[in-house]
């Protein structure tokens, strides 16, 4: 679903320079953040818990500000909330609400198998993830390589990074380009909510005895940066930084037989306690 703002009723002017409070942590308020320097004024960045007493203060002072959401890992209260009526704060969800609600949108849907990949712009509830939505987008994977020069892996699904930098990016853009003018937001529908579980350090072990090598490949590409893919070679244990499906007749020296049948091969290793290395660095020097 995609709401178009010419066509709904729509909030205040658009001309003017807007001033922005910023909520968000790690790689989704990153990429968003860099987007919303360039064509607004971010007057705060709140980063934890005790900024909102600041962010209280500055939106009294200063009551035309808007506010911006990104991964921020806080409970906002009513208090704040209320503030910021009746736009709300404008909260960038990666996946397509009511879909993929919770901590860890992008991964889960990469461990569902998804080829596309959504963004939603939503105004900011106490309920998890339940606002109405001002905008929703969907690309493709090929579309999100298109934009940032990268390519497919095993022709499957983009780096995990550059999911989150596509993704905050569209949806930061349609802020600046919808800000003064935003469209009335459409409700969510409840009963079509999924949500996404917390990731934990006990999922980092690879299963590939009785994972396909697509799935294997998923959980590689899902858990880059946390909880980290690990399998043992040589008695090391490891942590899985890159690697493909084997496609027919090639070869790998470091690979990753599964249960399909198939072998996921190895491209970027990091043995425990050393520092990462190419598979042919690590081969040369593990192998007994």
């Amino acid at each position: 679903m995609i709401l178009k703002s010419q066509t709904i009723k729509s909030f205040g002017a658009k001309n003017k320079v807007k001033q922005i409070i910023f909520f968000g942590n790690g790689p989704l308020a990153d990429y968003a953040l860099a987007v919303l320097e360039r064509e607004c004024q971010i007057i705060f960045h709140a980063r934890k818990k005790e900024d909102l007493e600041k962010v209280k203060k500055l939106k009294l002072i200063s009551p035309d500000t808007y506010g911006v959401l990104a991964s921020f890992g806080v409970m906002i209260k009513s208090d704040v909330l209320e503030l910021f009526e009746p736009e709300g704060i404008l909260n960038i969800h990666p996946s397509l609400l009511p879909a993929y609600r919770g901590a860890s949108p992008i991964e889960t849907a990469v461990l569902n198998g998804d080829t596309d990949f959504s963004v939603s712009v939503m105004k900011l509830v106490k309920a998890m993830d339940a606002g109405p939505i001002y905008y929703q987008t969907t690309l493709s994977g090929a579309d999100i390589t298109k934009r940032t020069d990268s390519e497919l892996i095993s022709g499957l699904i983009p780096s995990k990074t550059v999911v989150y930098q596509v993704l905050a990016e569209t949806g930061a853009e349609w802020i600046c380009n919808n800000l003064g003018n935003l469209p009335r937001p459409a409700s969510q529908d409840d009963e079509k909510a999924t949500f996404c579980q917390k990731f934990d350090k006990s999922m980092s072990l690879l299963t590939p005895e009785t994972d396909t090598a697509e799935q294997t490949l998923r959980k590689i590409v899902a858990f880059q940066g946390f909880p980290k893919s690990k399998f043992a070679f040589y008695g090391q244990n490891c942590i899985i930084l890159e690697a493909h499906i084997l496609k027919p007749g090639e070869t790998a020296v470091l690979a990753i037989p599964c249960a399909d049948g198939l072998s996921v091969a190895v491209d970027r290793v990091q043995p425990e306690g050393r520092k990462a290395m190419d598979a042919k660095s690590f081969v040369n020097g593990y192998r007994k």
